[in-house]
Protein backbone atom coordinates (compact mmCIF):
# COMPACT_ATOMS: atom_id res chain seq x y z
CA UNK A 1 0.00 0.00 0.00
CA UNK A 2 2.13 2.87 -1.18
CA UNK A 3 0.04 5.38 -3.13
CA UNK A 4 -2.03 8.08 -1.58
CA UNK A 5 -5.72 8.99 -3.24
CA UNK A 6 -6.13 13.07 -2.47
CA UNK A 7 -9.58 14.39 -3.05
CA UNK A 8 -9.57 17.92 -3.81
CA UNK A 9 -13.19 19.03 -2.89
CA UNK A 10 -13.15 22.91 -4.84
CA UNK A 11 -15.86 26.07 -5.63
CA UNK A 12 -16.25 24.83 -9.55
CA UNK A 13 -15.22 21.38 -9.19
CA UNK A 14 -14.16 18.22 -7.93
CA UNK A 15 -10.47 16.43 -8.19
CA UNK A 16 -8.87 13.44 -7.26
CA UNK A 17 -5.09 13.16 -7.57
CA UNK A 18 -3.14 9.87 -6.56
CA UNK A 19 0.28 10.40 -5.54
CA UNK A 20 3.15 7.55 -5.57
CA UNK A 21 5.32 6.81 -2.67
CA UNK A 22 7.71 9.22 -3.84
CA UNK A 23 5.10 11.66 -3.74
CA UNK A 24 4.51 12.05 -7.33
CA UNK A 25 1.72 12.47 -9.06
CA UNK A 26 0.48 9.06 -10.84
CA UNK A 27 -2.92 10.43 -11.73
CA UNK A 28 -5.59 12.88 -11.91
CA UNK A 29 -8.89 13.69 -13.13
CA UNK A 30 -11.20 16.37 -12.80
CA UNK A 31 -15.38 17.14 -12.92
CA UNK A 32 -17.10 20.29 -13.14
CA UNK A 33 -20.61 21.19 -11.31
CA UNK A 34 -23.41 23.24 -11.87
CA UNK A 35 -23.38 26.71 -9.84
CA UNK A 36 -26.57 27.47 -8.91
CA UNK A 37 -27.05 31.20 -8.24
CA UNK A 38 -30.96 31.59 -7.30
CA UNK A 39 -31.19 35.23 -6.04
CA UNK A 40 -28.82 38.05 -6.15
CA UNK A 41 -25.48 37.67 -4.13
CA UNK A 42 -26.70 33.98 -3.56
CA UNK A 43 -24.58 30.91 -4.62
CA UNK A 44 -25.24 27.46 -3.85
CA UNK A 45 -24.46 23.69 -4.75
CA UNK A 46 -26.31 20.31 -5.10
CA UNK A 47 -24.66 18.60 -2.64
CA UNK A 48 -25.72 15.36 -4.96
CA UNK A 49 -23.36 16.76 -7.47
CA UNK A 50 -20.37 17.51 -4.81
CA UNK A 51 -20.74 13.75 -4.07
CA UNK A 52 -21.17 12.18 -7.06
CA UNK A 53 -18.01 14.25 -8.49
CA UNK A 54 -16.05 12.86 -5.86
CA UNK A 55 -16.47 9.11 -6.18
CA UNK A 56 -16.21 9.66 -9.90
CA UNK A 57 -12.94 11.26 -10.22
CA UNK A 58 -11.60 8.84 -7.49
CA UNK A 59 -12.74 5.94 -9.14
CA UNK A 60 -11.33 7.37 -12.45
CA UNK A 61 -7.84 8.04 -10.66
CA UNK A 62 -7.77 4.50 -9.52
CA UNK A 63 -8.37 3.42 -12.97
CA UNK A 64 -6.36 5.65 -15.06
CA UNK A 65 -3.23 4.19 -12.89
CA UNK A 66 -4.28 0.44 -13.26
CA UNK A 67 -4.68 0.07 -9.49
CA UNK A 68 -6.25 -1.39 -6.92
CA UNK A 69 -7.97 -0.21 -3.60
CA UNK A 70 -6.01 -2.61 -1.65
CA UNK A 71 -3.05 -0.85 -3.09
CA UNK A 72 -4.37 2.94 -1.17
CA UNK A 73 -2.90 3.51 1.91
CA UNK A 74 -4.85 5.94 2.92
CA UNK A 75 -7.22 9.20 1.90
CA UNK A 76 -6.69 12.89 1.82
CA UNK A 77 -9.11 15.07 1.86
CA UNK A 78 -9.28 19.31 1.08
CA UNK A 79 -11.80 21.36 0.57
CA UNK A 80 -13.77 24.49 -0.49
CA UNK A 81 -14.37 26.28 2.87
CA UNK A 82 -16.92 27.64 4.91
CA UNK A 83 -19.47 26.26 2.17
CA UNK A 84 -22.70 25.21 4.64
CA UNK A 85 -24.12 22.09 4.44
CA UNK A 86 -27.33 20.52 6.80
CA UNK A 87 -28.45 16.78 6.37
CA UNK A 88 -30.84 14.82 8.48
CA UNK A 89 -28.71 11.78 10.97
CA UNK A 90 -30.88 9.54 9.98
CA UNK A 91 -31.32 9.37 6.00
CA UNK A 92 -28.21 11.19 5.24
CA UNK A 93 -30.45 13.38 3.02
CA UNK A 94 -29.77 17.38 2.64
CA UNK A 95 -32.41 20.02 3.82
CA UNK A 96 -31.39 22.40 1.55
CA UNK A 97 -28.53 22.82 -0.83
CA UNK A 98 -25.19 23.73 0.05
CA UNK A 99 -24.74 27.50 1.08
CA UNK A 100 -21.18 28.39 -0.67
CA UNK A 101 -18.93 30.44 0.62
CA UNK A 102 -19.60 33.28 -2.16
CA UNK A 103 -22.61 33.45 -0.80
CA UNK A 104 -24.05 36.81 0.89
CA UNK A 105 -27.26 36.19 1.64
CA UNK A 106 -26.57 36.39 5.57
CA UNK A 107 -25.60 40.35 5.34
CA UNK A 108 -28.30 41.55 7.11
CA UNK A 109 -27.72 38.86 10.08
CA UNK A 110 -24.13 39.97 10.33
CA UNK A 111 -25.04 44.06 10.36
CA UNK A 112 -27.38 43.36 13.45
CA UNK A 113 -24.62 41.40 15.18
CA UNK A 114 -22.49 43.82 14.40
CA UNK A 115 -25.28 47.18 15.80
CA UNK A 116 -25.82 44.37 18.89
CA UNK A 117 -21.50 45.50 19.44
CA UNK A 118 -21.11 41.57 19.40
CA UNK A 119 -18.37 41.55 16.54
CA UNK A 120 -15.41 42.11 19.28
CA UNK A 121 -16.58 39.11 21.26
CA UNK A 122 -16.94 37.52 17.90
CA UNK A 123 -13.21 37.85 17.03
CA UNK A 124 -12.00 37.71 20.34
CA UNK A 125 -12.70 33.98 20.35
CA UNK A 126 -12.60 32.80 16.85
CA UNK A 127 -10.23 35.01 14.81
CA UNK A 128 -13.05 36.26 12.40
CA UNK A 129 -14.82 38.90 11.35
CA UNK A 130 -18.99 39.35 10.76
CA UNK A 131 -19.12 38.57 7.54
CA UNK A 132 -21.35 36.46 5.76
CA UNK A 133 -18.26 34.44 4.08
CA UNK A 134 -18.31 32.19 7.29
CA UNK A 135 -20.69 29.14 8.31
CA UNK A 136 -22.13 30.50 11.57
CA UNK A 137 -24.50 32.81 10.08
CA UNK A 138 -25.20 30.81 7.00
CA UNK A 139 -26.55 27.75 9.60
CA UNK A 140 -28.19 30.00 11.42
CA UNK A 141 -30.37 31.20 8.04
CA UNK A 142 -30.91 27.18 7.16
CA UNK A 143 -32.16 26.65 10.55
CA UNK A 144 -34.98 29.54 10.37
CA UNK A 145 -35.35 29.55 6.73
CA UNK A 146 -36.33 25.94 6.27
CA UNK A 147 -39.56 24.34 7.31
CA UNK A 148 -39.38 22.29 9.91
CA UNK A 149 -35.13 22.47 10.27
CA UNK A 150 -35.08 24.05 13.58
CA UNK A 151 -37.46 21.63 15.74
CA UNK A 152 -35.73 18.86 13.81
CA UNK A 153 -32.28 19.80 15.06
CA UNK A 154 -33.50 20.81 18.19
CA UNK A 155 -34.64 17.23 18.68
CA UNK A 156 -30.79 16.03 17.63
CA UNK A 157 -32.06 14.75 14.10
CA UNK A 158 -29.84 17.11 11.99
CA UNK A 159 -26.13 17.36 11.94
CA UNK A 160 -23.85 20.03 10.49
CA UNK A 161 -20.49 20.32 8.23
CA UNK A 162 -18.58 21.97 6.04
CA UNK A 163 -17.51 20.04 2.79
CA UNK A 164 -14.92 17.51 4.75
CA UNK A 165 -17.60 17.09 7.11
CA UNK A 166 -20.27 16.06 4.77
CA UNK A 167 -17.53 14.03 2.43
CA UNK A 168 -16.81 12.06 5.70
CA UNK A 169 -19.86 11.29 6.34
CA UNK A 170 -20.48 10.27 2.88
CA UNK A 171 -17.18 8.19 2.69
CA UNK A 172 -18.09 6.23 5.81
CA UNK A 173 -21.41 5.58 5.46
CA UNK A 174 -22.43 8.15 8.26
CA UNK A 175 -20.35 5.75 10.88
CA UNK A 176 -18.48 9.26 11.27
CA UNK A 177 -19.15 12.70 11.81
CA UNK A 178 -16.04 15.02 12.62
CA UNK A 179 -13.97 17.52 10.74
CA UNK A 180 -10.56 19.18 11.38
CA UNK A 181 -9.30 21.62 13.17
CA UNK A 182 -9.05 23.98 10.35
CA UNK A 183 -11.76 23.53 8.46
CA UNK A 184 -13.74 24.73 12.24
CA UNK A 185 -11.72 27.37 12.45
CA UNK A 186 -13.48 28.88 9.30
CA UNK A 187 -17.27 28.32 11.18
CA UNK A 188 -17.58 31.54 13.19
CA UNK A 189 -18.39 29.41 15.76
CA UNK A 190 -15.11 27.49 17.16
CA UNK A 191 -12.70 29.04 20.07
CA UNK A 192 -9.34 28.97 17.80
CA UNK A 193 -7.61 29.35 21.10
CA UNK A 194 -9.39 26.91 23.55
CA UNK A 195 -9.85 24.15 20.92
CA UNK A 196 -13.68 23.45 21.51
CA UNK A 197 -17.26 24.26 20.22
CA UNK A 198 -18.05 27.89 21.60
CA UNK A 199 -21.27 27.69 23.51
CA UNK A 200 -21.81 31.20 23.65
CA UNK A 201 -21.71 32.25 19.82
CA UNK A 202 -23.84 29.33 18.99
CA UNK A 203 -26.07 30.38 21.92
CA UNK A 204 -26.01 33.87 20.69
CA UNK A 205 -27.00 32.00 16.84
CA UNK A 206 -29.33 29.77 18.00
CA UNK A 207 -27.26 26.73 17.04
CA UNK A 208 -27.79 23.36 18.39
CA UNK A 209 -24.30 22.10 19.78
CA UNK A 210 -25.91 18.57 19.28
CA UNK A 211 -25.39 19.33 15.43
CA UNK A 212 -21.40 20.12 15.59
CA UNK A 213 -19.14 17.12 13.89
CA UNK A 214 -16.30 16.49 16.16
CA UNK A 215 -13.07 18.23 15.88
CA UNK A 216 -9.98 16.12 14.90
CA UNK A 217 -6.20 17.04 14.00
CA UNK A 218 -5.55 17.37 10.16
CA UNK A 219 -3.31 14.27 10.44
CA UNK A 220 -6.22 11.57 12.11
CA UNK A 221 -8.16 8.80 11.85
CA UNK A 222 -11.48 9.85 10.21
CA UNK A 223 -12.49 6.41 9.93
CA UNK A 224 -12.59 4.13 6.40
CA UNK A 225 -14.33 4.41 3.19
CA UNK A 226 -17.34 2.20 2.73
CA UNK A 227 -15.74 -1.41 1.47
CA UNK A 228 -18.45 -0.68 -2.12
CA UNK A 229 -17.34 2.70 -2.90
CA UNK A 230 -13.47 1.30 -4.05
CA UNK A 231 -13.68 -2.41 -3.91
CA UNK A 232 -11.70 -2.25 -0.09
CA UNK A 233 -12.27 0.35 2.96
CA UNK A 234 -9.56 2.80 2.85
CA UNK A 235 -8.80 4.88 5.76
CA UNK A 236 -9.26 8.71 5.70
CA UNK A 237 -5.94 10.13 6.93
CA UNK A 238 -6.02 13.52 6.38
CA UNK A 239 -7.93 16.78 6.50
CA UNK A 240 -7.47 20.48 5.46
CA UNK A 241 -8.99 23.22 4.82
CA UNK A 242 -7.79 24.52 0.91
CA UNK A 243 -6.16 27.22 1.83
CA UNK A 244 -4.41 25.44 5.35
CA UNK A 245 -3.63 22.25 2.43
CA UNK A 246 -1.60 24.49 0.71
CA UNK A 247 0.23 26.26 3.51
CA UNK A 248 0.81 22.68 4.29
CA UNK A 249 1.70 21.59 0.40
CA UNK A 250 4.29 24.47 0.55
CA UNK A 251 6.39 23.28 3.91
CA UNK A 252 5.46 26.24 5.61
CA UNK A 253 6.21 24.62 8.80
CA UNK A 254 8.39 27.78 10.42
CA UNK A 255 6.39 30.94 12.24
CA UNK A 256 7.40 33.89 9.58
CA UNK A 257 7.00 31.45 7.09
CA UNK A 258 4.36 32.74 4.02
CA UNK A 259 2.69 31.38 0.74
CA UNK A 260 0.27 32.93 -1.58
CA UNK A 261 -2.43 31.18 -3.35
CA UNK A 262 -3.46 32.82 -6.52
CA UNK A 263 -6.26 31.31 -8.39
CA UNK A 264 -10.05 32.89 -9.07
CA UNK A 265 -8.88 34.71 -6.37
CA UNK A 266 -5.47 35.02 -3.81
CA UNK A 267 -5.05 33.66 -0.25
CA UNK A 268 -1.85 34.66 1.56
CA UNK A 269 -1.37 32.78 5.11
CA UNK A 270 1.94 33.73 7.21
CA UNK A 271 2.60 31.27 10.01
CA UNK A 272 2.72 33.07 13.25
CA UNK A 273 3.40 29.57 15.61
CA UNK A 274 2.24 28.51 18.57
CA UNK A 275 0.37 31.71 19.71
CA UNK A 276 -2.48 33.62 18.21
CA UNK A 277 -1.36 36.94 16.70
CA UNK A 278 -4.90 39.79 17.19
CA UNK A 279 -4.83 41.37 13.66
CA UNK A 280 -5.13 45.33 14.30
CA UNK A 281 -5.06 45.32 10.67
CA UNK A 282 -8.57 43.66 9.73
CA UNK A 283 -6.44 40.32 8.73
CA UNK A 284 -7.74 36.93 10.17
CA UNK A 285 -6.21 35.10 12.79
CA UNK A 286 -6.67 31.33 11.97
CA UNK A 287 -5.56 28.10 12.25
CA UNK A 288 -2.69 26.83 9.53
CA UNK A 289 -2.84 23.24 10.83
CA UNK A 290 -3.03 21.19 13.72
CA UNK A 291 -1.22 18.08 15.09
CA UNK A 292 -0.63 16.10 18.07
CA UNK A 293 -3.44 18.39 19.62
CA UNK A 294 -1.27 21.36 19.30
CA UNK A 295 -2.31 24.19 16.68
CA UNK A 296 -0.28 25.95 14.86
CA UNK A 297 -1.55 29.51 13.86
CA UNK A 298 -1.48 31.65 11.03
CA UNK A 299 -2.68 35.73 10.07
CA UNK A 300 -4.53 35.25 6.76
CA UNK A 301 -5.54 37.90 4.01
CA UNK A 302 -8.24 37.21 1.06
CA UNK A 303 -8.13 39.13 -2.05
CA UNK A 304 -11.03 38.47 -4.25
CA UNK A 305 -10.18 38.89 -7.27
CA UNK A 306 -6.43 37.63 -8.71
CA UNK A 307 -6.94 35.31 -11.27
CA UNK A 308 -10.35 36.37 -12.23
CA UNK A 309 -9.12 39.50 -13.48
CA UNK A 310 -7.70 37.86 -16.08
CA UNK A 311 -10.83 36.44 -17.08
CA UNK A 312 -12.25 40.05 -17.17
CA UNK A 313 -9.66 40.98 -19.57
CA UNK A 314 -10.81 37.43 -21.78
CA UNK A 315 -14.53 37.55 -21.34
CA UNK A 316 -15.28 41.11 -20.05
CA UNK A 317 -13.42 43.47 -22.29
CA UNK A 318 -12.52 40.35 -24.63
CA UNK A 319 -8.83 42.12 -25.47
CA UNK A 320 -7.36 38.70 -25.24
CA UNK A 321 -8.34 35.12 -26.19
CA UNK A 322 -7.40 33.04 -23.83
CA UNK A 323 -5.25 33.96 -20.00
CA UNK A 324 -1.73 32.96 -21.47
CA UNK A 325 -2.01 36.13 -23.84
CA UNK A 326 -2.14 38.65 -20.34
CA UNK A 327 1.71 38.39 -20.26
CA UNK A 328 2.92 39.80 -23.74
CA UNK A 329 0.00 41.73 -24.00
CA UNK A 330 1.12 43.57 -20.75
CA UNK A 331 4.65 43.61 -22.37
CA UNK A 332 3.12 46.55 -25.49
CA UNK A 333 2.12 48.69 -22.51
CA UNK A 334 3.74 52.27 -23.30
CA UNK A 335 5.80 52.67 -19.87
CA UNK A 336 5.49 56.12 -19.86
CA UNK A 337 1.48 55.53 -18.88
CA UNK A 338 0.34 54.69 -14.96
CA UNK A 339 -2.51 53.26 -15.30
CA UNK A 340 -4.24 51.72 -12.15
CA UNK A 341 -6.96 49.17 -12.36
CA UNK A 342 -8.53 48.39 -8.83
CA UNK A 343 -10.58 44.86 -9.28
CA UNK A 344 -13.40 45.68 -6.73
CA UNK A 345 -15.85 43.96 -8.90
CA UNK A 346 -16.97 42.24 -5.72
CA UNK A 347 -15.95 44.69 -3.52
CA UNK A 348 -12.43 44.82 -1.24
CA UNK A 349 -10.97 41.88 0.37
CA UNK A 350 -8.55 42.00 3.27
CA UNK A 351 -7.17 44.48 4.49
CA UNK A 352 -10.43 46.92 3.13
CA UNK A 353 -13.59 44.79 4.12
CA UNK A 354 -15.49 46.53 2.17
CA UNK A 355 -18.62 44.87 0.33
CA UNK A 356 -20.35 47.87 -1.15
CA UNK A 357 -17.14 49.11 -3.67
CA UNK A 358 -16.91 48.39 -6.88
CA UNK A 359 -13.92 48.76 -9.55
CA UNK A 360 -12.47 51.91 -11.26
CA UNK A 361 -9.29 52.46 -13.43
CA UNK A 362 -7.11 55.44 -12.79
CA UNK A 363 -4.48 57.16 -15.12
CA UNK A 364 -6.04 57.05 -18.42
CA UNK A 365 -5.16 58.76 -21.53
CA UNK A 366 -6.30 59.32 -25.09
CA UNK A 367 -3.17 56.60 -25.55
CA UNK A 368 -4.57 54.00 -22.88
CA UNK A 369 -5.78 50.78 -24.81
CA UNK A 370 -5.74 46.94 -24.29
CA UNK A 371 -1.57 46.97 -23.36
CA UNK A 372 -2.17 49.52 -20.91
CA UNK A 373 -5.08 47.79 -19.29
CA UNK A 374 -3.76 44.11 -19.18
CA UNK A 375 -0.52 45.87 -17.29
CA UNK A 376 -2.88 47.09 -15.14
CA UNK A 377 -4.42 44.01 -14.18
CA UNK A 378 -1.83 41.93 -13.79
CA UNK A 379 -0.05 44.92 -11.46
CA UNK A 380 -3.08 44.79 -9.32
CA UNK A 381 -2.58 41.31 -8.42
CA UNK A 382 0.88 42.32 -6.77
CA UNK A 383 -0.30 45.55 -5.23
CA UNK A 384 -3.18 43.86 -3.45
CA UNK A 385 -0.56 41.07 -2.07
CA UNK A 386 1.47 43.48 -1.00
CA UNK A 387 -1.15 45.24 1.29
CA UNK A 388 -1.64 42.09 2.56
CA UNK A 389 1.71 41.44 3.48
CA UNK A 390 2.04 45.21 4.77
CA UNK A 391 -0.89 44.54 7.20
CA UNK A 392 0.93 41.10 7.98
CA UNK A 393 4.06 42.89 8.95
CA UNK A 394 2.07 45.47 11.22
CA UNK A 395 0.70 43.02 13.12
CA UNK A 396 3.63 40.35 13.54
CA UNK A 397 6.65 42.23 12.48
CA UNK A 398 9.48 42.06 10.28
CA UNK A 399 9.35 38.45 10.03
CA UNK A 400 6.55 39.16 7.55
CA UNK A 401 9.48 40.30 4.98
CA UNK A 402 10.66 37.19 4.00
CA UNK A 403 10.86 34.87 0.83
CA UNK A 404 6.94 34.60 -0.20
CA UNK A 405 6.34 31.09 -1.94
CA UNK A 406 3.35 31.01 -4.39
CA UNK A 407 1.15 28.48 -6.06
CA UNK A 408 -2.01 28.66 -8.33
CA UNK A 409 -2.50 29.14 -11.97
CA UNK A 410 -1.53 32.33 -11.79
CA UNK A 411 2.10 31.50 -11.08
CA UNK A 412 2.78 30.30 -14.49
CA UNK A 413 3.07 34.18 -15.26
CA UNK A 414 6.72 34.97 -15.15
CA UNK A 415 5.58 38.74 -15.77
CA UNK A 416 3.04 38.67 -13.10
CA UNK A 417 5.58 36.67 -10.97
CA UNK A 418 8.23 39.20 -11.45
CA UNK A 419 6.03 42.11 -10.67
CA UNK A 420 5.14 40.43 -7.75
CA UNK A 421 8.68 40.14 -6.16
CA UNK A 422 9.40 44.11 -7.66
CA UNK A 423 6.56 45.35 -5.59
CA UNK A 424 6.52 43.61 -2.21
CA UNK A 425 10.33 43.71 -2.74
CA UNK A 426 11.35 40.21 -1.50
CA UNK A 427 12.06 37.25 -3.21
CA UNK A 428 9.27 34.70 -4.74
CA UNK A 429 9.69 31.33 -4.67
CA UNK A 430 7.31 29.09 -7.08
CA UNK A 431 7.88 25.48 -6.70
CA UNK A 432 8.63 22.54 -9.01
CA UNK A 433 5.13 21.18 -7.59
CA UNK A 434 2.13 24.19 -8.18
CA UNK A 435 -0.37 21.43 -6.98
CA UNK A 436 0.18 22.35 -3.24
CA UNK A 437 -3.26 21.50 -2.23
CA UNK A 438 -3.80 18.42 -3.31
CA UNK A 439 0.08 17.68 -1.90
CA UNK A 440 -0.91 19.19 1.10
CA UNK A 441 -3.55 16.55 1.74
CA UNK A 442 -1.84 13.60 0.56
CA UNK A 443 0.99 14.34 2.68
CA UNK A 444 -1.36 14.46 5.96
CA UNK A 445 -2.76 11.02 4.74
CA UNK A 446 0.61 9.67 4.14
CA UNK A 447 2.66 10.67 6.87
CA UNK A 448 -0.04 9.42 9.05
CA UNK A 449 0.07 6.12 6.91
CA UNK A 450 3.71 5.95 7.67
CA UNK A 451 4.47 6.13 3.71
CA UNK A 452 5.56 9.73 3.69
CA UNK A 453 7.96 11.40 6.06
CA UNK A 454 7.49 13.77 8.78
CA UNK A 455 7.63 17.57 8.96
CA UNK A 456 10.85 17.92 8.77
CA UNK A 457 11.66 15.46 5.96
CA UNK A 458 8.87 16.98 3.95
CA UNK A 459 9.90 20.35 4.10
CA UNK A 460 13.52 19.60 2.81
CA UNK A 461 12.12 17.56 0.25
CA UNK A 462 10.17 20.98 -1.14
CA UNK A 463 12.20 21.88 -4.77
CA UNK A 464 12.37 25.52 -5.74
CA UNK A 465 11.59 25.65 -9.84
CA UNK A 466 12.13 29.27 -9.75
CA UNK A 467 12.85 32.67 -7.69
CA UNK A 468 11.89 36.03 -8.62
CA UNK A 469 14.22 38.29 -6.97
CA UNK A 470 13.25 42.55 -6.85
CA UNK A 471 14.59 44.39 -9.50
CA UNK A 472 12.79 47.54 -9.05
CA UNK A 473 14.93 50.33 -7.36
CA UNK A 474 13.14 51.74 -3.85
CA UNK A 475 11.93 54.79 -5.27
CA UNK A 476 9.72 53.70 -8.40
CA UNK A 477 8.19 50.68 -6.46
CA UNK A 478 7.57 53.34 -3.54
CA UNK A 479 5.84 55.74 -5.86
CA UNK A 480 4.22 53.16 -7.86
CA UNK A 481 2.69 51.35 -4.35
CA UNK A 482 1.44 55.60 -3.26
CA UNK A 483 -0.08 55.78 -6.32
CA UNK A 484 -2.18 52.71 -5.87
CA UNK A 485 -2.89 53.61 -2.08
CA UNK A 486 -4.56 56.73 -3.80
CA UNK A 487 -6.87 54.63 -6.18
CA UNK A 488 -7.44 52.41 -3.39
CA UNK A 489 -9.03 55.23 -1.39
CA UNK A 490 -10.56 57.58 -4.28
CA UNK A 491 -12.32 53.82 -5.14
CA UNK A 492 -13.60 53.39 -1.34
CA UNK A 493 -15.24 57.28 -1.29
CA UNK A 494 -17.15 56.83 -4.47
Amino acid sequence: MTYILAIDQGTTSSRAILFDAAMKVKATAQEEFTQHFPASGWVEHDPADIWSTVVATARAVIEKAKIQARDIAGIGITNQRETTLVWDRKTGTPIHRAIVWQDRRTSDICARLKAAGHEPMVTEKTGLLLDPYFSGTKLAWLLDTVDGARAKAENGDLLFGTVDSFLIWKLTGGRVHATDATNAARTLIYSIRDGHWDADICKLLNIPMSMLPEVRDCAADFGHSSADLFGREIPIYGVAGDQQAATIGQACFQPGMMKSTYGTGCFALLNTGETPVASKNRLLTTIAYQFDGQPTYALEGSIFIAGAVVQWLRDGLKIISEAAESQPLADKADPAQDVVLVPAFVGLGAPYWNADCRGAVYGLTRNSGPAEFAKAALESVGYQTRDLLEAMRADWGGAAKGVLRVDGGMTASDWTMQFLSDIIGAPVDRPHVLETTAMGAAWLAGARAGVYPDAEGFGKGWALERRFEPAMDGATRDAKYARWKRAVAATLTV
